[in-house]
């Protein structure tokens, strides 16, 4: 299912449509720390309570986001921070068995014991919400996942997806979902835009990456940044993220950073030529799953370089919004071939196509058509059964 165009969403709400009770348990609101998962509730929570929405936002407290965060109090629908199950359902119960609409986000702490409990309690409608899909997919091939059982699926009244195309009907025919919906990644583009005059020519990178260590990632990053770094000294490279192994030797000239946090990303991408995109094994493999590096590059009018999967041609058109990229020569060749007025020329239109489509206004928009769609749903069984 496409977004709607920006300019085509229409008011915070339908005329005559009350606002809906949401509740939302999520891997992390508060802390950015190594993992991608706040920057997305972030920007969704605030869309949803911008167009009205009653939002609560459940947070298991863990040590490793409590010592990390940068965002303790976010100023946009309510956050509330849980120590462990039994006070989850102690203090938080009646908001989750009242709720029009109950998420559970994947990876959330004893998930598969939070979302039994979840629902049975809620006498609305629920939720999965996977950032994740394709690593879930492969964890219940493999038996199960911490946090999704392949028996829950079906439970769940909706299941909001960061992969799109043909796994939406997967989950529905293998796992019988009744309602599989795409729920991409967005930006936020009053955090992610053009800002060229904030970076100092000194600072300028001819490609830099985003991203947290991963073993399977690694060959790509290895083969079309480091590569290229090492067959061109003269160049300037840039790679930010966390867990990489402490005796990883980076070439001389790539700038590694640990962790960057939210607030320092626009910099990071107005400061690149290029920004590459590396994609993870199973996300290549089921295709339709963009990282939300792509869209927050796109935002900021920075040409991206990525690797290939199935389904990047409906996001970004290559070649013309976007390059494809299989080795280090391809890499170099766009790196030092390339006008500036040209890469200019494709970072604006790559701009203007995700803007167009994929803000956190549009994911906002969409899940309140599905959460809407449901509540029609039920209400149309009611009738049928009075009738």
């Amino acid at each position: 299912m496409s977004a709607l165009p920006l300019k085509d969403q229409g008011p915070a709400r339908q005329r005559g449509d009350a606002p809906l009770n949401i509740v939302v348990l999520g891997l992390s609101i508060t802390s950015s720390w190594g993992n991608g998962h706040a920057t997305t509730y972030r920007a969704l929570v605030r869309e949803l309570a911008r167009r009205g929405h009653q939002v609560l936002f459940l947070e298991r407290d863990v040590p490793w986001y409590a010592d990390h965060r940068d965002m303790p109090e976010p100023p946009f629908g309510r956050t509330a921070l849980y120590a462990d199950l039994d006070e989850l359902q102690r203090e938080h119960g009646l908001a989750v068995a009242t709720a029009d609409l109950v998420v559970v986000g994947s990876f959330v702490p004893d998930g598969v014991a939070v979302g039994d409990w979840v629902q049975a309690q809620a006498s609305g409608h629920c939720a999965f919400y996977d950032i994740d899909t394709p690593v879930t997919l492969a964890g219940l091939a493999r038996g199960g996942t911490p946090y999704l059982e392949a028996r829950q699926i079906a439970g769940y009244d909706l299941y909001l997806s960061f992969t799109g195309g043909p796994t939406l009907a997967r989950l529905e025919r293998e796992f019988g979902s009744p309602a599989a919906r795409v729920l991409y990644c967005s930006v936020d583009p009053s955090l992610y835009y053009p800002d060229q005059a904030a970076v100092a020519q000194a600072e300028r990178v001819d490609l830099g990456y985003m991203g947290t260590y991963s073993v399977d990632r690694q060959p790509t990053l290895d083969a079309l940044l480091l590569r290229p770094a090492q067959a061109w000294p003269e160049g300037r490279f840039e790679v930010a993220g966390a867990q990489y192994p402490q005796d990883m030797v980076w070439p001389d000239n790539v700038r590694y950073t640990a962790h960057l946090p939210p607030v320092r990303h626009r910099a990071f991408y107005n400061r690149q030529r290029f920004a590459l995109n590396v994609t993870r094994a199973d996300m290549i493999q089921a295709g339709w799953s963009p990282s939300v590096r792509l869209f927050e590059a796109a935002a900021c009018g920075t040409p991206i370089i990525s690797d290939s999967w199935s389904g990047i041609g409906s996001l970004l058109t290559p070649g013309v919004e976007i390059f494809l990229a299989k080795t280090h020569a391809e890499v170099l060749h766009l790196l030092r071939g390339m006008s500036e007025e040209d890469c200019r020329a494709v970072g604006e239109r790559a701009r203007l196509r995700i803007l167009a489509n994929h803000t956190a206004a549009h994911r906002a928009c969409e899940l309140e058509g599905y959460a809407r769609e449901l509540l029609r749903s039920r209400e149309q069984e009611g009738q049928g059964a009075r009738a």
